[in-house]
């Protein structure tokens, strides 16, 4: 034994060993040299299986991998849920609109949400209040105080994105399709849930019973935690729910096991893509309906 390595072994404390930080821990696992991704999550979730990674560090380094692997368009919020303003109405008039649905930053548009201009920001609104109240005379554009809008195409990996939200310092980002118009929009709020989960605040309550949403082309959205009978009349489907309760349950009963992210199982004329998951259950997944000419040529 080398007299650095006796002089570490004099310092552990008899209550157990010292603590080490997620650094060398990571380093101790990766001495293993994982050839793939999947071995990689494999060794992770064996660590935390051995209390040499606790759950949540566990949970986020694999939410990391995952998140550069994933596209804008895997979590963006569709067109048809965007919150808009529309800068040809008068603010008292989307005004309660803002104080509801209690988001922070919301795209404005000019009459179509084809045509987004700017993005307000609810503070910036105290500013127009503000005035009114001081001076009625006074003259007020909203354009003044709206923040440039920052256009992103689908197909952008959510490492990226972060990436740059965190250089440009933008909190939103417009999704547009491959013919310019828009599809959705993203917040980094939404990229950073993919890593450490769900950011729940007061405001979040009521978007938590929110667990279907819809695409273009009959897909959707869809959290794990969705019951069956409501899946069932959002998708004119008939699952059982005698043995589960949930979407997440049906595929993990179908697959017999727990699917990771990326796998895709086809089960009664659709198609399910495990969107997010971790080491204990599925979040989030993405569902297709299958064509008839498809599923009759994978038989």
């Amino acid at each position: 034994m080398s007299k650095d390595d006796d002089n570490s072994s004099n310092s552990t404390n008899d209550t157990g060993p010292p603590a080490k930080s997620l650094l060398n821990l990571l380093s101790q696992i990766l001495l293993r040299e994982p050839n793939t991704r999947k071995e990689l999550i494999e060794l992770l979730r064996d660590a935390q299986e051995r209390d040499l990674l606790d759950r949540d560090s566990s949970d986020m380094i694999e939410g990391v991998l995952q998140v550069s692997e994933m596209r804008t368009r895997d979590i963006m919020v569709p067109r048809a849920q965007m919150d808009v303003v529309d800068k040809n109405s008068k603010p008292e008039s989307y005004t309660p609109m803002v104080i509801e649905t209690a988001h922070s930053r919301f795209p404005m548009i000019d009459g179509d949400k084809d045509k987004v201009v700017g993005i307000l920001l609810a503070k910036d609104l105290l500013r127009y209040f503000y005035r009114k109240e001081k001076d009625r005379s006074s003259y007020f554009d909203i354009d003044d105080i709206l923040r440039p809008a920052v256009f992103i195409p689908e197909s952008k990996r959510l490492n990226v994105l972060l990436r740059e939200f965190r250089i440009n310092r933008n909190h939103m980002a417009i999704v547009v399709d491959e013919y310019g118009g828009v599809s959705g929009l993203i917040t980094i709020e939404d990229v950073l849930e993919q890593i450490v989960g769900d950011i729940a605040d007061e405001h979040d309550i009521e978007a938590e019973d929110v667990v279907i949403m819809p695409r273009r082309s009959g897909e959707a959205i869809v959290k794990a935690l969705a019951p069956i009978d409501e899946f069932n009349a959002h998708f004119k489907t008939n699952f059982s729910d005698d043995e589960v309760d949930t979407v997440g349950g049906l595929v993990m009963t179908t697959l017999g096991r727990l699917p990771e992210r990326g796998e895709k199982v086809d089960i009664g004329g659709l198609r399910f893509e495990i969107l997010r998951a971790d080491s204990r259950r599925i979040h989030l997944l993405k569902v297709t309906p299958v064509a008839k000419s498809a599923r009759q040529a994978s038989q």
